[in-house]
């Protein structure tokens, strides 16, 4: 396994993380519990969940299978979404976090999270309430290092600077869609990133399974796929991301290997990417993802990807989540 400093921290974490998103929703409990053990023993420390995820299900069979490893792993949750109907179930008010993390905390079992991060930019809470409360909590030890998610790069570079003003616990990290689909973050997150020290870390790394190479112009989604559970999906099915698949399906194949594995070979080649988190149903899609450490695209194959995906620079992002 290769490791990555979080940005311009001293927390190393595995250039490959697991995203749990499918945790208690795609892949069953007993299922789960097998991809997360088998990613710890193949050397990924990075484990990202959130408090949504599968409705608090993944952090529940999270905190359920690190029982004795614990301490192996570097343990991610998010917080900010929408959670409930209440007048205080969403956002990053002092009162919506300081609630959230004593819940992700008994979920998961632990009394310390390794990165807190805020799902998403709260339009409605002062940043300087949401970076105090943050704070408060790194001095009490219920959290060591805090991120954000979804922020645009206005909101991230305000955040910093009223952390540096007030002396306040600073965002390491960020996660953001990333991706030969997305390359969005390119014109203005990746350079405040590598200025200011932050640690890319992309989600949607394979465009949610449109870079596999397993959706086609056939009308028609695979078994199992995001496309087939999650209906919604379907939008980012089009002729412009179906040929940008077939492409990289078509260099990959030249390579000798996955259009999965040079995909996620290409992004962790970019600037400021300290770690890609790839969700798994089952452990032998965690292996065909590991193979992507392995594999060292020259610059040739990286100009071949860079130009197939330039039209990606520009435009909305593959995917943004934020609060309304």
């Amino acid at each position: 396994m290769k490791y990555r400093r979080l940005g311009n921290s001293g927390l190393e974490v595995s250039l490959l993380g697991l995203g749990t998103n499918a945790f208690g929703k795609r892949a069953d409990q007993e299922t789960s519990t097998r991809i997360l053990h088998h990613a710890i023993d193949r050397g990924i420390n990075f484990i990202d969940t959130a408090k949504i995820y599968a409705g608090t299900e993944s952090e529940r069979i999270i905190g359920e299978a690190l029982a004795g490893r614990r301490h192996e792993v570097v343990l991610a949750t998010k917080a900010g979404l929408v959670r409930g109907e209440g007048p205080n179930s969403r956002g990053s008010s002092r009162f919506h976090l300081m609630q959230e993390l004593e819940g992700s905390l008994k979920r998961l079992r632990t009394d310390y999270v390794d990165l807190y991060q805020i799902h998403t930019f709260d339009p409605n809470t002062p940043l300087e309430e949401t970076l105090r409360a943050l704070d408060d909590m790194v001095r009490a030890g219920k959290v060591r290092y805090i991120g954000a998610s979804n922020y645009a790069a206005w909101e991230l570079m305000k955040a910093l600077g009223i952390s540096d003003m007030k002396g306040l616990s600073r965002y390491v990290s960020i996660q953001t869609s990333y991706s030969l689909a997305d390359r969005t973050p390119e014109q203005e997150m990746v350079p405040l990133c590598l200025d200011q020290g932050v640690g890319i870390i992309p989600y949607f790394p394979l465009a949610g399974g449109i870079l596999t190479g397993k959706y086609s112009f056939a009308d028609r989604a695979p078994l199992k796929s995001r496309a087939q559970t999650d209906p919604s999906f379907g939008r980012f099915i089009n002729d412009q991301t179906l040929t940008l698949s077939e492409q990289a399906s078509r260099i990959a194949g030249e390579q000798g290997c996955t259009p999965s594995t040079l995909s996620i070979a290409w992004l962790m080649e970019r600037p400021a990417v300290s770690t890609v988190i790839v969700g798994a149903t089952r452990p032998e899609q965690l292996d065909e993802n590991l193979k992507s450490l392995e594999l060292n695209p020259g610059s040739e194959v990286l100009r071949q990807l860079n130009e197939i995906s330039e039209a990606f620079r520009y435009g909305k992002p593959f995917a943004t989540y934020r609060l309304t």
